[in-house]
């Protein structure tokens, strides 16, 4: 930790040790582990741990007061992007973090139901900024709160634009530590606005495993390309059926779609959920399965843990990567 510049000039008063560390994921697994060992190894050298953050990086995020903005997107619809988005903000909530989830799927906005507020009213503060509804910890602001659940959003381009627009301006979301974007299906308008306008530290790419699905999520990953949004890896969605009786996995689609991706792109795939009943069931209620106790919502809570995890990497790389520099230009002077 020292040697990749994640711990900060350390001052001891008074039989405490303060220890600056770049970290950058609150609340992420990876990074509470590591401060833990650092406490450890503290409080082993005689003296009480007081811990604080200071990480300089150039990533998305480095704006302290700027929430760490993680897009969910797929190159299709039917995939069950939102379904992953739902239960990847729920799971980062429930490990304690601020988390908003903001639902821009314009002709298909279903988060409202899958948290169940469907049909809740928008209000506004003081200032006329639009206050995000909160359901299971978080705060959510959907396109389905403006438009009539019963008719087709028939809109060109340039009102979709506009209108994804000032919802990112206008929404007060408050403090927060992530914003989990549903971006909507495909690689149009919408997606381009919605990049551009935001500042989109990483993404998590949604597939079935079927070649049909592949076509279109390479299209999903390349989208990224010319923004500063890393993609974390793949989600295979779909990926088995759990017989809800035996629980037997059976392979509905082409088995191995998601790890084909991943490896022509040199991605990881972060998680395999199945095609289990349970997951709709939930979505159905408005309860987000990642905070049920079972196999399923632990596959959710991994993958939120996952994803925290790589925020995390990405930003101690880019705090070590921007120390390297100054370092080298220290030690010529020596």
């Amino acid at each position: 930790m020292v040697s990749a510049g994640l711990v900060g000039e350390i001052t001891v008063d008074d039989g405490t040790a303060h220890v600056p560390l770049a970290f950058g994921a609150p609340y992420s697994p990876a990074e509470t582990e590591l401060a833990a060992a650092v406490r450890e190894a503290v409080e082993a050298a005689g003296y009480e741990p007081s811990l604080s953050i200071a990480i300089d990086d150039d990533t998305p995020a480095a704006d302290d007061d700027a929430p760490i903005v993680i897009a969910v997107s797929s190159g299709k619809g039917g995939v069950g992007k939102s379904t992953i988005a739902v239960n990847i903000a729920a799971g980062i909530a429930d490990r304690g973090a601020r988390v908003g989830l903001f639902d821009t799927d314009v002709y298909g906005p279903n988060i409202p139901r899958m948290l169940g507020v469907q049909g809740e009213p928008v209000r506004a503060n003081q200032r006329q900024e639009i206050v995000p509804v909160e359901a299971h910890g978080l705060k959510l602001m959907s396109v389905g709160f403006l438009v009539d659940e019963e008719l087709p959003v028939v809109w060109r381009g340039s009102m979709v634009d506009q209108t994804l627009t000032e919802l990112w301006h206008d929404v007060d979301w408050g403090p927060l530590d992530y914003l989990v974007v549903d971006l909507p299906p495909g690689t149009g308008d919408a997606q381009l606005t919605m990049l551009q306008q935001m500042p989109v530290m990483g993404s998590v790419v949604v597939t079935t495993p079927q070649d049909v699905a592949l076509d279109n999520a390479r299209k999903g990953v390349r989208l990224f390309d010319d923004h500063e949004a890393e993609v974390f890896g793949i989600v295979e969605n779909m990926s088995a059926f759990v017989c809800p009786n035996c629980g037997d996995h059976h392979e509905v689609f082409r088995a191995g779609g998601g790890s084909q991706l991943a490896e022509e792109f040199d991605l990881p795939v972060l998680s395999r959920i199945p095609l289990d009943p349970a997951i709709g069931e939930a979505g159905e209620v408005g309860e987000p399965i990642v905070l049920e106790d079972s196999t399923v919502g632990e596959l959710f809570a991994d993958l939120a843990a996952d994803v925290m995890d790589h925020v995390g990497q990405r930003r101690r790389q880019s705090h070590a990567a921007a120390a390297e520099p100054a370092e080298e230009t220290e030690g010529a002077d020596e």
